[in-house]
Parts: C-alpha cells; structure tokens; sequence
C-alpha cells in the first residue's frame, strides 16, 4: 500500500499543479504516472523531479535511446519494479530490442560495446554510492566516450536514482498502462 497520496490534478497542492499541467503535455499517453501523482503531494519533490527532467532535455547531448539504457541500467541497480517497467518500455519506444533490454537488466553485454561501457559505469555509480573503478572509467573512455559525455551520463544517474528512491520511499503502485 502507497505510504504518500495519489493525487488527481484536480486535489494536488496548487504549487504542484503547473508541474503536473507540464508532464500531462509531455506525456506520450496524456496523462501523468501514479509517481508523479505521489510527488506533487509536496511541490518541493515534483520540482526537483522535474527540474532534472527538463534539464537534460534543453542541455543534454546523449541521444534519448542511450539515455533509456542508462536508466534501465541505473534502475535495475536501484531495484525498483516501477522504475524498470517504465525504464524498459521508454528503451524499447527508442529503438532497443527486447534482447538488448534483458542485456541491459541483468548487466549482460547487449552487442554495443560503446553503451555496454557506459552502461557499466552508471551501474557501477549506482551500486556503489556514486565511485567507480578507475579500470570501469577507462573502458568507457577506451569504448569512445568522453569525459564530458561521462560527466552527463551522472545526470542521468541522478534522475534515476532519485525517482527510484522515491518509488521505493513512498511504495507507489504501478500504473494500469
């Protein structure tokens, strides 16, 4: 059972009520997820939440289906059921295969030696607190990533991170999709 309310736009707080507005326009199914209807209890959170979201969207230079992979593998290291549905269906709408999505679920190579490294390094971070290897950074470069791409592939990290920490706080309940 939920520990937070699952707000309808109508009741959520009026400070949360732009946000959600926002994410209705920007979802691909018209509507918000039973995460965001449990963040906008406090305005605070669904800012914050959204704030990442919009950020790595206007500044962000990793092509989207990359980005899903590194949330799929982030979320698979958080261990939230929520996060990885949602992370496997945004990988999937962006071009991975149903192969390549179990790969990046059990941190099996998946055939793209280039996300396979960078993958490695977000799920590194996310199992150990933010550190990784020297020998797991360097792969990534020696696989074509630079600096600043691993300096941004943190970002998403981050996103997941924190909604996976959420979802696992308030104990939200999967959407009916």
């Amino acid at each position: 059972m939920s520990r937070i309310p699952i707000h309808t736009f109508e009741d959520a707080p009026a400070g949360s009520r732009p946000l959600l507005q926002s994410l209705i326009q920007s979802s691909p199914t018209g509507r918000f997820l039973n995460a965001h209807a449990q963040m906008a209890h406090s305005p605070a959170v669904l800012a914050a939440y959204a704030s990442l979201r919009a950020v790595i969207a206007e500044h962000g230079t990793l092509e989207p289906k990359v980005g899903w992979a590194l949330n799929l593998a982030t979320a698979v290291t958080v261990g939230n059921a929520y996060m990885i549905g949602i992370a496997s269906r945004f990988a999937r709408t962006n071009g991975w295969t149903e192969a390549q999505i179990a790969a990046l679920r059990t941190g099996a190579t998946m055939g793209d030696a280039r996300v396979d490294a960078l993958a490695g390094v977000v799920r590194e971070a996310a199992a150990k607190s933010g550190s990784v290897t020297d020998a797991t950074w360097n792969a990534a470069l020696r696989a074509g990533w630079s600096d600043q791409q691993l300096t941004e592939a943190f970002a998403y990290l981050g996103l997941t991170v924190f909604t996976g920490y959420f979802l696992n706080y308030a104990l939200t309940e999967m959407d009916a999709l």
